[in-house]
């Protein structure tokens, strides 16, 4: 049993410094991470691809602009978190990952600028980085760890689905963990439906949520396994399974009643919930650098989600958003919506595959 969630957080902190994959970051190398780390939020939030290393002081304040908010520095916002180079088999450095001094959600490591350079990538570098931060929790008692990702950051967040972790919110980003309490899954297409199984020691992949198209709304159906699964799975099956589907294409609401109650799960659950999340975050992400809101998912809302619950239910079935009801919107550069998986295409990787 843990005894203090601080002092397991610093054990693990010196367990990873002291590991083979990752090296501290020096208060020498202090403005390089920065760098770094500023080449990670320029691609995710504009799309481009930067050499940190090759940053010069008037493009660092270039970039910095065009992202607005989500570029700022914060004077002192490293003191929270310790910083770690990733190294390749011959020690050079190729990428971050930082871990929070405290702990998040029910006593995990908060992951934070995990990036690994264009040029190493598919190494298996980024996951070999998450695999070490996960030992280092177990190994203090700590239940695994969470890291948040842009729902405008697509490619991140279909490399977090493809190493098996789940969803557990979307309140401000999207919210995603690994826990011990939680087995390894997969999400399967079948006959057009998208199912969720979970591992099972005894009976192998098991079918616990099945999802897809009744018109233009979602169908959402529990098998009789998912009454018997564990309470962690009960929490967080149906967040993860929302996710998969909205990248998926496919539709998010049941009908008119579920999305006037959107709202009660905008943190977490129902699919619904994800869908008006959708809404909030690709309206924040359309406000120009110069808004005073940030321009990444934290939507400053003009009424309280309980007022636009209400009135969605006033709106007639037209006036529904069209987020929730089809797909997620997209910009010409990503091209249109991808159709749902077929059958041939296979299942999403586990936390212990080599692709990242």
């Amino acid at each position: 049993m843990v005894r203090s969630w601080d002092a397991a957080v610093e054990r693990a902190q010196d367990r990873l410094a002291a590991g083979p994959r990752l090296r501290a970051v020096d208060d020498g190398d202090e403005r390089r991470f920065a760098l770094w780390d500023l080449a990670s939020l320029v691609e995710g939030g504009l799309g481009e691809l930067v050499d940190p290393d090759g940053l010069t002081a008037s493009a660092e304040r270039d970039w910095r602009e065009r992202l607005g908010e989500s570029g700022r520095e914060w004077p002192g916002g490293e003191l929270y978190r310790r910083r770690y180079w990733i190294q390749d088999g011959d020690g050079a450095v190729v990428g971050t990952v930082a871990v929070d001094n405290w702990t998040k959600g029910p006593g995990q490591l908060a992951v934070s600028s995990l990036y690994v350079s264009p040029a190493a990538r598919g190494r298996g570098l980024a996951a070999g980085a998450l695999d070490e931060v996960y030992a280092a929790a177990a190994a203090e008692g700590l239940p695994g760890f969470r890291l948040e990702a842009h729902w405008s950051w697509r490619p991140a967040v279909d490399y977090y689905l493809r190493r098996g972790l789940w969803v557990v919110g979307w309140k401000r980003a999207l919210s995603l963990a690994r826990m011990p309490q939680l087995p390894s899954y997969r999400v399967r297409e079948e006959d057009g439906r998208l199912l969720l199984l979970v591992a099972d020691r005894l009976r192998g992949w098991v079918p616990i949520l099945a999802a897809g198209r009744e018109g233009r709304w979602l169908r959402l159906d529990e098998t009789a396994d998912y009454r018997g699964v564990d309470g962690w799975v009960h929490e967080y099956a149906r967040s993860t399974l929302a996710l998969h589907l909205a990248l998926a294409g496919f539709p998010l609401v049941r009908g008119p009643q579920w999305w006037a109650e959107a709202w009660r799960w905008s943190d977490a659950g129902e699919p619904e919930g994800l869908a008006y999340r959708i809404e909030e975050f690709e309206r924040a992400a359309r406000r120009p650098p110069s808004s005073p809101c940030r321009p990444v998912p934290v939507p400053a809302l003009q009424s309280s989600p309980q007022c636009s619950a209400q009135c969605s239910a006033q709106s007639s079935e037209q006036s529904l958003p069209r987020s929730p009801l089809r797909s997620p919107s997209r910009t010409a550069e990503q091209g249109p919506v991808p159709a749902p998986p077929s059958a041939a295409v296979p299942a999403p990787q586990l936390a212990d595959s080599g692709d990242g």
